[in-house]
């Protein structure tokens, strides 16, 4: 298999580098369906639920996003969520590395705005509501990052970077900012937890995984292992797995031109018609419309 396809619950996928530093997404998901699966990444991200509702997961915190409201993803964060309602819905997502807003030297601006900022001594709030002045101005800072990077014109990313300051700048002013720099130690240890089992999930999907063998690294009987996660989740160990799969297989049968008898055994399934069952429950189609409708 190839091993960029191989990732982890600590996100493989590069949003940020020197010369492109922030990645950008528009994406769309039906009724009920898992937009994010939990995982987290060093960059700090942005989410704006532009339609429906999203059941968003920060930590051990659960909260819905409505549509006009966002979410501020501080670095290492685990979070996941599903879509609400019947609408399904659509979000814009900004994700960036802490070196986008680093000064050239050390100066006031790096002492006194980014570094906290960096540190998560002075952050955003978790839910970002236009119920008042100050987060109705810094909705229009992320709506306007999103048309910047959806119309590409010349220096984008120069305003989106204006754009962040800007939002740093009123967080000093509006008093909205919140000090997450320390965390509750009871929580940090289960957060550990929970990366250490994703973790092994994610990097061993492509073979047999036991209850028991996950509940050994924490560790845990199965049964408390089982509510452990659940309640960490929303899921249970089986269905995270398989929707890990499922979406390891829908990468496959969007660049790999292999059998989908293949693409399943390739991604943990012994069952070809289990396979299909459980994509056609997840994706919302069968694997084999799924690849028609990439060739389209």
């Amino acid at each position: 298999m190839d091993p960029q396809l191989k990732s982890t619950l600590k996100e493989s996928r590069i949003h940020s580098g020197h010369l492109q530093p922030f990645g950008a997404y528009h994406m769309e998901y039906g009724p009920g369906e898992h937009v994010l699966d939990c995982h987290w990444h060093e960059e700090s991200e942005i989410f704006l639920v532009l339609e429906g509702e999203v059941l968003f997961q920060l930590d051990e915190e659960h909260f819905p996003v409505r549509a006009g409201e966002a979410v501020f993803i501080d670095g290492g964060d685990i979070h996941a969520g599903h879509a609400l309602g019947g609408a399904g819905c659509k979000f814009f997502a900004l994700v960036f590395g802490p070196g986008l807003l680093t000064s050239a030297q050390y100066d006031i601006i790096q002492d006194q705005v980014i570094l906290p900022f960096q540190e998560r001594r002075v952050t955003f709030p978790r839910l970002i509501q236009p119920s008042g002045s100050a987060g109705q101005e810094l909705l229009k800072h992320i709506q306007s990052m999103m048309t910047a990077c959806t119309l590409k014109a010349p220096g984008y990313e120069a305003a989106v970077k204006g754009r962040l300051l800007l939002m740093l700048q009123e967080l000093a002013v509006s008093g909205l900012a919140c000090d997450r720099s320390l965390n509750r130690s009871g929580s940090a240890v289960k957060l550990e937890r929970l990366k250490k089992v994703i973790l092994h999930i994610q990097q061993h999907y492509d073979r047999p995984i036991r209850l028991q063998e996950l509940a050994d690294l924490i560790p845990m009987s199965e049964g408390q292992f089982c509510r452990f996660f659940k309640s960490m989740t929303g899921q249970t160990p089986v269905d995270y797995i398989n929707s890990y799969r499922i979406r390891q297989a829908a990468e496959m049968l969007r660049v790999e031109d292999k059998k989908i008898s293949d693409i399943a055994l390739e991604v943990g399934f012994d069952n070809i018609s289990y396979f299909i069952r459980v994509f056609r429950k997840i994706m919302k189609c069968p694997p084999s419309a799924f690849r028609k409708g990439i060739s389209l």
